[in-house]
């Protein structure tokens, strides 16, 4: 839903708060949020599939890198403002800090997700590297679950802003990783999840 529809929602309930205060929250707590929901994480397999997609921000492209694993489950996400490996290397740089570094990457044949993932098998110190596979069909799951994101994105009036763009995706992102169960003491609903999140 979009911000005004949430402010539409809340005053059939009684509530009147304008959409632009509904914003200021998720741009004040979803980091708190997204914060919880990586100490929570269910543990994801080690066999990764890496994607980016375009997302529009004040009419330019930039760039939300995304990870699954095999099953579907997802590993982690960053918005950028380029594509690049540095970019790449960020994106993976948080995704190995949260669930640990994998034993394979699934990705396209982007050079920029290559060069990142080679770069990080140069400065381990352990002598376990990360693989680098390229099966087209293998990232459909991933390719299939960006529709997600981006229906949701499609609903709004779009993003003015990088920061608040990357705060609402987070947002969407975390009501994704609750509705695919990855919450450890999820509790009965998905909104009792949530709130758990935001205690």
């Amino acid at each position: 839903m979009s911000y005004r529809d949430v402010e539409e929602i809340l005053r059939i309930r009684g509530v009147q708060v304008d959409h632009s205060t509904i914003q200021r929250w998720v741009f004040k707590f979803s980091p708190m949020i997204e914060s919880n929901m990586h100490k929570r994480k269910k543990k994801v397999c080690d066999s990764w599939r890496m994607d980016e997609t375009y997302i529009k921000v004040a009419g330019k492209d930039r760039y939300l890198y995304r990870a699954v694993d095999k099953h579907g489950y997802t590993i982690d996400f960053l918005l950028t403002k380029r594509r690049m490996k540095g970019s790449a290397q960020k994106f993976l740089n948080k995704a190995i800090g949260n669930n640990g570094k994998p034993r394979i990457i699934n990705i396209d044949k982007s050079g920029a997700n290559t060069t990142a993932i080679r770069t990080i098998n140069r400065r381990a110190l352990s002598v376990k590297k990360i693989k680098i596979r390229r099966v087209k069909y293998l990232n459909n799951i991933v390719e299939q679950d960006h529709r997600t994101v981006k229906r949701r994105v499609g609903i709004t009036t779009g993003f003015k802003e990088f920061e608040s763009a990357q705060r609402t995706l987070a947002g969407i992102e975390i009501i994704n990783i609750i509705r695919k169960d990855q919450i450890e003491d999820s509790r009965a609903s998905w909104f009792a999840t949530f709130r758990s999140l935001a205690a």
